[in-house]
């Protein structure tokens, strides 16, 4: 059993380089990839409770966290081809992708590559493939989610949470939130969010589990039971009791555990 302290880095992508947080150890390693409006923080929560012995690196995406200066596209293929070189960086053998929201999306797309050492894919309150009654006056209501610190308020209160959140958790989802520039917080809602996928998921190989969280407003259980399990020949559901969409920071208990138990029986 090897326990390294987590480390910050740098990974060199396509037009500039995101940070990450790194731990060497025992694998298969975990590759995490945030949401829409997150950073490598999000998922700490999740990590300090998988144990100080498993490896991990949480990125930042082009465009957010440490990483705002990267420039676009900030698409989904980009954002695959980032955490590809990421991990072909660290010269991972095998590895398992848990992407959260729009990070679960960009894992899809990866996964459906079939890289060399991916074991199994972990999504947690994914987009689906394709959009989901997604029309043009939610792109745009969605595209000012975050123009200020009272609409921020708003989205985690209405949108994002089940009310599970301290206020220190708050404070770093609003610092997250607002320190992408324009370009790329809006490439999500007006672009990758109605990108279709749909015909590409179906080539994933791997072991998948999806955890949608019970009161999740953005991806609820039943819009990934429609328009996420019939594609994917691979994958089953969890349901996370009592929370929204941000599942890692509102219940990191349940998301570690299931991410730990799926990890065990690969």
């Amino acid at each position: 059993m090897t326990t390294n302290a987590p480390t910050g880095r740098y990974f060199d992508v396509e037009e500039g380089r995101v940070y990450a947080h790194v731990r060497e150890g025992d694998g298969p390693a975990l590759v995490f990839l945030h949401y829409w409006g997150g950073s490598h923080r999000t998922w700490r929560p999740v990590i300090e409770r998988i144990g100080p012995s498993h490896a991990f690196v949480a990125h930042d995406h082009r465009g957010w966290g440490e990483s705002t200066g990267v420039p676009g596209p900030y698409g989904m293929e980009q954002l695959a081809d980032d955490a590809q070189r990421v991990i072909e960086s660290l010269e991972c053998t095998d590895y398992v992708v848990v992407g959260h929201s729009m990070g679960g999306k960009a894992a899809q797309v990866l996964a459906a590559r079939r890289p060399a050492g991916l074991k199994g894919v972990v999504l947690v309150a994914p987009a689906p493939p394709a959009p989901a009654g997604v029309t043009a006056e939610a792109q745009e209501n969605i595209a000012h989610a975050y123009d200020s610190r009272e609409t921020i308020d708003q989205s985690i209160d209405l949108m994002l949470t089940n009310g599970g959140l301290s206020q220190a958790l708050r404070q770093q989802v609003h610092e997250d939130s607002s320190r992408a520039g324009d370009e790329a917080r809006l490439a999500w809602p007006l672009r990758g969010l109605v990108e279709d996928i749909s015909d590409r998921v179906g080539a994933i190989d791997v072991p998948v589990l999806t955890l949608a969280g019970s009161h999740d407003k953005v991806d609820p259980p039943e819009i990934l039971r429609t328009h996420l399990l019939p594609l994917i020949p691979t994958v089953t559901l969890t349901v996370l009791e009592g929370t929204g969409h941000l599942s890692p920071l509102e219940v990191p208990d349940q998301v570690a555990a299931r991410i730990t138990q799926f990890v065990a029986g690969l």
